[in-house]
């Protein structure tokens, strides 16, 4: 087993530096934006460059290890390691000049989340959690919101890329839940969201089709700030619901009385 200690220590530190170049980058205004499964769906060039840097740190430091990237093939070496990467969840955001966007990065042991750390440039505040080690932000301890009724929740969630043409495009939940709580928010950002409810800002969150990367790290940070994670498939698409034991119960009951 590797020291997920030290593993962590260097994730912070290449999430740091990658967010302080995107954070240089965005104030050119200069960079290559282009589309990838849908005109809402995109990529810039700073994706692809802070995935390289993240990929160069974990290949001198950790190189027998699997890396999944969302911008480039899966690297397989057999490992028992993969890290799970995000290199900027809220392109749309980035590529708009809108402030909220993150460096997500996770080490899975096997099938499992071991250590996952996640950056907010803009905010500068960097969040990191350890298996049973529990959910830190800046170093300081942090947990989910004690809120327990969608009456009294601020709740997070997201549209897919393909809502124009998808049969679970999140209207109709959106529609439905969106009467029983205090309030939404839609920031853009997977990991935002989730650092948010993990960090007691945002109550619960929801949010369909989803992928391993968006979430990977802001799963173990929920978890290990006392929250909740339900995953399932409705209509074959992926359902992710996290925050209380109560409010992802409520959720959850919403949404499967929709789909099922």
């Amino acid at each position: 087993m590797i020291s997920l200690v030290d593993a962590a220590v260097l994730t912070k530190e290449w999430a740091l530096n990658v967010g302080k170049m995107q954070k240089e980058k965005l104030k050119k205004e200069s960079f290559k934006i282009d589309t990838k499964s849908t005109l809402t769906d995109l990529v810039t060039e700073i994706d692809l460059l802070s995935e390289d840097m993240i990929r160069a740190k974990i290949e001198k430091y950790y190189p027998e290890h699997n890396i999944m990237g969302e911008e480039s093939d899966y690297s397989d070496k057999n490992s028992k390691y993969t890290w799970v990467i995000d290199p900027l969840d809220g392109t749309n955001n980035y590529a708009s000049s809108y402030p909220i966007y993150c460096v997500s990065i996770a080490l899975k042991y096997e099938s499992e989340v071991v250590m996952g750390v996640i950056y907010i440039p803009e905010l500068d505040e960097i969040y990191s959690a350890i298996k049973g080690k529990g959910a830190y932000k800046s170093g300081t301890v942090i947990n989910i919101s004690q809120k327990t009724a969608l009456n009294s929740a601020l709740v997070a969630t997201g549209f897919p890329y393909d809502k124009k043409d998808s049969k679970i495009d999140n209207l109709a939940p959106f529609n439905k839940i969106l009467k029983e709580i205090r309030g939404i928010r839609r920031s853009g950002s997977a990991a935002f969201d989730l650092v948010a409810v993990a960090g007691g800002r945002i109550d619960a969150f929801w949010e369909f089709k989803l992928k391993e990367w968006d979430y990977a790290a802001g799963e173990l940070l929920v978890k290990e700030a006392g929250g909740e994670v339900y995953q399932t498939e409705l209509e074959d698409e992926p359902l992710f619901i996290a925050g209380s034991r109560e409010l992802a119960a409520e959720l959850r009951e919403i949404i499967e009385s929709i789909y099922l």
